[in-house]
């Protein structure tokens, strides 16, 4: 297995069907964005050697940085980090959706009606609302 696909099965990594029973169950907003912070806590901190600006995600207020590689499996692997702590909890978000996916799967996921479901559209200003499509579209640059 390649370093990314090791790296980023390091913490207690949710898949999206996960993430939705959890966002079901949290009722209300500040319940839900109180889980969003919890999940931030579950990202592994980028090694600073990955901080570099070209993995820099551009589109984002905050800093953020992603690094991804196809591995041996043929999957995608993704590592991403945020200095914002509710960005952390938005990357731990997408990546339950499209992190270790086949290029396939994560072309064709449907993001818009995931963060509907989960109700992040709504709730999320339009700058971080931004920076969330801007982390979606960087991964599905990098997996062609």
């Amino acid at each position: 297995m390649n370093s990314l696909a090791t790296y980023t099965r390091i913490g207690l990594e949710p898949d999206a069907d996960t993430i939705r029973q959890q966002f079901a169950a949290a009722n209300g907003w500040e319940n839900q964005y109180r889980l969003i912070i919890q999940l931030g806590k579950l990202l592994p901190t980028l090694p600073a050697e990955w901080q570099q600006e070209e993995n820099r995600l551009k589109g984002c207020e905050s800093q953020a940085w992603l690094k991804g590689e196809v591995g041996e499996d043929g999957n995608w692997h993704f590592a991403c980090d945020s200095d914002a702590r509710i960005v952390r909890g938005l990357i731990v978000i997408v990546l339950a959706a499209l992190n270790h996916q086949s290029v396939d799967a994560i072309q064709t996921f449907d993001m818009d009606a995931y963060f509907s479901e989960l109700g992040l559209e709504k709730h999320l200003s339009p700058s971080r609302g931004n920076g969330l499509r801007a982390i979606v579209l960087a991964i599905r640059q990098q997996a062609v």
